[in-house]
């Protein structure tokens, strides 16, 4: 298939378009640049640098006739959404709407959308693992901009005949071969620690040692990037046999998760190196555990993920983090 990915000079897209095009696809990788690196790009991918806002060039790429669009394209900031929401509705909202013009315009009938488990905001504690029939419940505006995108994706599919799925989940981590995480500002506990172990940090945070959890810190989900590549490639597979005009969303999670404390001493022991971690008061809004399901997409499109393990995915980080040090920009 001739296939779009949005954000595919970012740490997912690139990942994923690496996979699509071992899988024999043909790729093109759409990205302005703003969060993303262009020596990310894989070798053997159309790069086209624009912005989704650019709805004119948007139409203009996928006028060259595509079979499908993936869709990574987003900024992802927390902090930085409580700040700036419109911002971010109009990149991750008003991008995806352009997305889906050009899309229905240039006839491409499959989308996959990165869609995030933030939508569910502080879920109570008895949907842990949380379910995709939860609440949707955003608490900032990262995670309404995204649920907004999905319900437009939903309404968009429905009137037009596009066969969609959204995947959500929270963290992902790990490395795949020559590509990797590398972020500014870098806000993923993962890394984090092991700059700290690299020593480009003094020290990483726990913020709240009181969690009503197994060792009081908060608990969280983590995916080898890998295993969520290849839940992408299924559900774009997926969407070949789907009625036009279907929407499915998938929660994508380990099922447990794992704690601060469980992070840094994994990266303690794969380093073999020090880390300083700095006992810090809860942050605000911060739930104990924040877990996804991922057993209707396990049922349904048979995903089954290769490296569960947060050895496996601290181990492939690190591996690149000492490769690169200096991130992308060293080549």
């Amino acid at each position: 298939m001739k296939l779009l990915v949005t954000g595919g000079a970012g740490y997912i897209g690139s990942i994923v378009a690496l996979q699509l095009l071992e899988a024999g696809h043909e790729v093109t990788a759409f990205d302005d640049l703003s969060k993303g690196h262009e020596a990310a790009v894989p070798e053997g991918a159309r790069f086209v640098r624009a912005d989704l806002l650019d709805a004119g060039r948007l139409a203009e790429v996928l006028a060259g006739g595509y079979d499908g669009v993936l869709h990574f394209a987003a900024l992802s900031l927390v902090g930085e959404s409580v700040e700036q929401p419109g911002r971010y509705y109009r990149a991750n909202l008003a991008g995806t709407l352009n997305l889906l013009e050009a899309m229905r315009t240039a006839n491409v009938p499959r989308l996959v959308f990165s869609s995030t488990a933030a939508v569910y905001g502080e879920p109570e504690a008895e949907l842990v693992p949380i379910p995709e029939t939860a609440p949707t419940r955003p608490t900032n505006p990262y995670g309404g901009s995204k649920l907004a995108a999905d319900q437009l994706i939903g309404f968009f599919a429905g009137a037009h005949g596009i066969s969609a799925t959204s995947l959500r989940y929270f963290n992902v981590a790990g490395a795949s071969g020559a590509l990797g995480e590398d972020h500014e500002p870098e806000t993923h506990l993962i890394p984090l620690v092991l700059k700290a172990a690299l020593g480009e940090r003094e020290d990483v945070k726990v913020f709240g040692t009181d969690y009503p959890t197994t060792d009081g810190t908060a608990v969280r989900d983590y995916i080898h990037v890998e295993d969520l590549g290849r839940a992408h490639l299924l559900a774009l597979e997926a969407a070949g046999e789907a009625k036009p005009g279907e929407h499915r969303i998938y929660n994508l999670g380990n099922g447990a998760g794992f704690s601060v404390r469980e992070v840094v001493e994994a990266a303690r022991r794969i380093t073999g190196r020090s880390v300083e971690a700095v006992e810090s008061p809860r942050r605000a809004g911060d739930p104990p555990v924040l877990v996804a399901s991922s057993e209707k997409i396990r049922e349904e499109l048979g995903w089954i993920p290769e490296k569960p393990s947060l050895e496996a995915m601290i181990s492939d980080a690190w591996n690149w983090m000492r490769k690169h040090p200096l991130g992308y920009e060293e080549g």
